[in-house]
């Protein structure tokens, strides 16, 4: 395997656009973008592979020439489109990656059969439309094979990211964590915004007020842990704001469902003053 081997992704969508531009920043070939037979699949392709100077196949017509084939495609589709690539290449030698974060490397079980080193290369960051983040300082979860590992080791290492060692049965745990850590922070927001819609603002006028606020708390927990970073009423111990809080959310029901869990939760695992009076507010 060179030492910046050659480059397939399969799946033209989000992820396989921003490895494909961050890949090619720092010296590797993408040799060729595999879609569907779509014509919105190969239009997404064909803009791949104009950035990243290459070109476009299908999974009828792919060349697989190159040392990795790095699968981009929904979790579900993932077995599929490997079982739909089987005959399409001489397996032995090449390494294949797939980026599911709840999946194991055994969904490349067809293609280890035929002699492929394989694993499971996620990065946790979200990527959605409109947005291509950079992987610099990224962290890679990897599972799989020892030489698949090795080779996914030195890529994630040349994007600038940080790898680290996953087991299979681990996946779905991690996977959920990454749920926190991105969607159901949005869903935490979107809460936020109709709370704030209860207060008399806007949806667009809470966003625009809300973000220096997470912003700092975001800085905050990076520079002083979570403890360091919990505000308000709860580590203050204020019973009377806490009952109030709820009494106005009674309007807004599931807001008041997201801000009883969220609120046991800060009871659980950050500091508070009154948390027998608060845990008995609050139910457990």
């Amino acid at each position: 395997m060179p030492a910046k081997p050659q480059i397939a992704i399969v799946g033209p969508g989000r992820l396989g656009s921003a490895l494909s531009i961050a890949l090619t920043k720092v010296g590797y070939r993408v040799n060729e973008v595999i879609a569907r037979e779509t014509l919105s699949s190969q239009n997404r392709a064909r803009e791949i592979a104009k950035s990243a100077q290459s070109f476009t196949t299908t999974l009828k017509t792919a060349n697989l020439d190159s040392d990795v084939i790095w699968f981009c495609v929904p979790d579900r589709e993932i077995a599929v489109a490997a079982r739909a690539l089987i005959r399409s290449s001489k397996w032995k030698g090449k390494v294949a990656f797939h980026s599911s974060g709840a999946l194991a490397s055994g969904e490349l079980n067809a293609l280890r059969r035929r002699g492929a080193a394989v694993a499971s290369v996620h990065p946790m960051m979200t990527f959605v439309r409109g947005s291509i983040p950079s992987l610099k300082g990224v962290a890679f979860a990897l599972e799989g094979d020892a030489r698949a590992l090795r080779v996914a080791a030195r890529i994630t290492r040349d994007l600038g990211g940080e790898a680290f060692r996953i087991s299979k049965t681990n996946k779905i745990a991690y996977h959920a964590w990454g749920g926190f850590s991105s969607p159901l922070l949005v869903a935490m927001l979107v809460t936020a915004e109709q709370v704030a819609r209860a207060a008399g603002l806007s949806t667009t006028q809470a966003r625009k007020i809300m973000l220096p606020i997470v912003t700092q708390t975001l800085a905050n927990y990076s520079a002083l842990g979570p403890a360091g970073a919990f505000s308000g009423p709860i580590v203050r111990g204020d019973v009377s704001i806490v009952r109030q809080h709820l009494r106005t959310l009674q309007k807004i029901p599931r807001a008041k469902e997201v801000y009883m869990a969220l609120a046991r939760a800060a009871l659980q695992y950050l500091p508070a003053r009154n948390r027998k009076e608060l845990t008995k507010l609050l139910g457990r």
